[in-house]
């Protein structure tokens, strides 16, 4: 009955959308479709939950607005809204006993506040503070023996720091719980959040975490905080610090907020803080002070390259954090009244000269929320961060779900077998290695006959691994064999869509189940051809190599040994096509042709070959066909060239044992600068999420 009823739900779905196709394309993209009236019989028929169905079924970049809207209807907004932290009535809330415990959030440091709160009841004197870390664990013991005596208030801040301390930290609390302490004793920590905390700490004490400043106009208000009056007005050159001190604020929130976009934004999150504004902002005022002329040069090599630089590992990062330092410390920024600081021409620009106050007034009248063109990014990027952000709501949800057995229908057992046997019954075939060797005969031993026989072996390897452990799972369901710890982690991934751990260290993806699954079929079935003919694909598909660099390195050396020259002078010629693949009839004279590689952040001018604005929710698209052709000694690319990098898969850092880069490929940046695509984040992607 239940699957009757699915069926006719579909199908009447299916009926809605033909018949109002139009109703349904303007809802899809609609920017609050959430908010919008379903079209047709689906308006007066769906309840509050079955829209939200809907909505996550389409729009999944909504679901989180639905969500907060479901709650705030069912149980009230004092659900939705964060309360703001009250020390005073926490202090009041504890006794002598209760360890009171910060839970970090990136961009915020409590020490400050305690210290004044310590200073409003009367604990300045008797307040000690210490930052955890190596060598300091004997201190600290130290300051809570003395606090329990005398009634201090002790401060350890970053205990995440000190992890190996920690069990000693959970006797000291344990202790006080059957001691006397003095009353006014206080026990305060913070640490990030980690598995590694001490639970009954947790469990005895007060938790508290206050959120960041959120949006551009949030962060300048607090960076304009930080400049007392009396430092605005140190430096020899005011009209120069004034300004450059503004877009100094501007830099710093950029940086901080384009964590927001997670791959789009930085392919590595960092803890950019308020120290690297701070000395940024005495460097700017002492090299002014030094100089009649503004040393670029040296201001932006100092604070970017150095201060805030140090903070960066991945040298696309890098690259942005230069695009953007090279916008805001410019002699045009000195020289340009109003200078623009983004896109939006009538939002974000250098105010005129004035007082302190001044500037803390233009700062109030900035947006409370920030258009994506704010950072250089394109509308979509918000769509991309909301996705991500659904995609984490959901896998939280799940892992929150009660592993125990269905009291009604089919059971959790039954599923995870049902869903084991239909990858089993999927699973390409072996390759044969042995015959292969023999059908590449000579060939076994150039570059790509050697690529060929390891991308076997791995693939193999991983057939024979997930047969094993399929069939091993099946037996310690049925109760055959024990389930090991392996066995009951490829249960839980099965029974939750995902791809065990123990699967993905072939090659990295983030498809779920059914769909890495269907990708492993078409990967093997590249490499079967290719080794049962022995001649090469017309077109490689580059994602379904393991190691693509390992591929794009056998190109190279099959070059140099074609033309008798060094692989040391090679580099890469990139050659997008502009005719369909039905028209590529031959193998290319040097190099290969390469499919399937998806643009993410930009659009594709397929006539005009160069990159463009990407459409209203278009996430991605799909690369015409590029020749990658070895050149030697290649010249450095000229204006109107973007460096684009190209990762195996959309985690653009990687892991610390396998890096997701592969490769730079050079493309027409087309009507704008190669520093609009930076900003946008654009990049080539080998394979999807999905």
């Amino acid at each position: 009955k239940q699957w009757y009823q699915r069926r006719v739900a579909i199908t009447a779905g299916a009926n809605s959308f033909e018949q109002y196709a139009r109703d349904w394309h303007l809802w899809y993209t609609s920017s609050e479709p959430e908010e919008a009236m379903l079209p047709g019989e689906w308006a007066n028929s769906c309840n509050e939950l079955q829209k939200m169905l809907i909505v996550r079924s389409l729009r999944k970049d909504r679901v989180a607005f639905c969500a907060t809207s479901f709650i705030v209807n069912n149980l009230g907004s004092k659900f939705v809204e964060p309360p703001v932290l009250d020390m005073t009535s926490v202090v009041e809330d504890s006794n002598c006993r209760t360890p009171l415990i910060f839970v970090l959030s990136t961009g915020v440091d409590p020490t400050s506040g305690l210290v004044q709160l310590a200073d409003e009841v009367g604990m300045k004197n008797r307040f000690s503070a210490l930052s955890l870390g190596q060598g300091q664990a004997p201190l600290a013991t130290k300051l809570i023996k003395e606090g329990v005596k005398e009634g201090n208030w002790v401060y350890l801040a970053n205990c995440h720091l000190s992890l190996s301390w920690m069990p000693h930290l959970d006797k000291l609390v344990e202790q006080l719980q059957s001691e006397e302490p003095h009353p006014d004793f206080r026990l305060w920590l913070s640490s990030n959040p980690t598995k590694d905390f001490p639970i009954s700490i947790l469990q005895a004490g007060i938790k508290m975490t206050t959120e960041p400043p959120k949006g551009l106009k949030a962060n300048m208000k607090r960076l304009y905080g930080l400049v007392s009056e009396r430092t605005f007005s140190r430096c020899k050159k005011p009209e120069k610090y004034k300004k450059l001190l503004f877009t100094l604020c501007f830099f710093h929130s950029v940086l901080i907020e384009r964590r927001k976009f997670l791959q789009l934004g930085w392919n590595i999150p960092y803890d950019f803080n308020d120290s690297d504004f701070e000395v940024s902002e005495n460097l700017l005022n002492m090299y002014l002070d030094e100089y009649d002329e503004t040393p670029w040069d040296a201001l932006k090599y100092l604070i970017a390259g150095v201060n805030y630089g140090g903070h960066v590992t991945d040298e696309m990062d890098r690259r942005l954090l230069m695009t953007y330092i090279n916008e805001f410390f410019s002699e045009p920024v000195l020289n340009t009244p109003f200078y623009k600081l983004s896109s939006l021409n009538d939002m974000y620009y250098v105010p005129k000269d004035g007082p302190y106050q001044h500037y803390k007034d233009y700062i109030s009248l900035l947006p409370n929320v920030d258009h994506p063109a704010a950072f250089g990014q394109h509308p979509n990027a918000d769509i991309t961060s909301q996705i991500r952000e659904t995609h984490m709501l959901f896998e939280t949800l799940l892992s929150l779900q009660p592993q125990v057995s269905s009291l009604k229908g089919e059971s959790t057992e039954d599923k995870v077998l049902g869903l084991a046997q239909d990858v089993k019954e999927h699973l390409p075939e072996l390759i044969d290695y042995e015959n292969t060797l023999s059908v590449l005969a000579e060939e076994r031993h150039s570059p790509m006959g050697v690529v060929l026989l390891q991308e076997i072996l791995r693939y193999n390897h991983l057939i024979n691994l997930i047969a094993n452990s399929l069939s091993d799972l099946e037996k310690g369901i049925k109760g055959l064999v024990v389930m090991s710890e392996d066995l009951e982690e490829i249960f839980r991934c099965i029974n939750e869509a995902k791809v065990p751990a123990m699967w993905s260290k072939a090659y990295p993806s983030h498809k779920p189940l059914g769909s890495w699954t269907r990708d492993l079929v078409q990967r093997v079935d590249q490499f079967f051809k290719w080794a049962h003919t022995g001649g090469m694909p017309l077109i490689f598909q580059l994602s379904y190599f393991t190691f693509p660099t390992g591929f794009l390195t056998a190109v190279l050396q099959t070059s140099a040994r074609t033309n008798s020259i060094s692989v040391d002078t090679l580099s890469w010629e990139f050659i997008v096509q502009i005719l369909d693949d039905v028209n590529i009839t031959g193998q290319p004279k040097d190099g290969v042709y390469i499919k399937g590689i998806h643009l993410e952040g930009a659009g594709w001018d397929k006539k005009n070959c160069c990159l463009v604005e990407a459409n209203a929710m278009q996430l991605v698209c799909e690369m015409p066909t590029i020749h990658f052709k070895p050149a030697e000694l290649k010249k450095k690319p000229g204006r109107g060239i973007y460096a684009c990098p190209c990762y195996y898969y959309p985690d653009r850092a990687g892991t610390a044992e396998r890096a997701s880069f592969v490769v730079s490929v050079d493309l027409k940046s087309g009507a704008t600068s190669p520093d609009h695509w930076c900003k946008r984040g654009t990049a080539l992607l080998l394979s999807l999420d999905a």
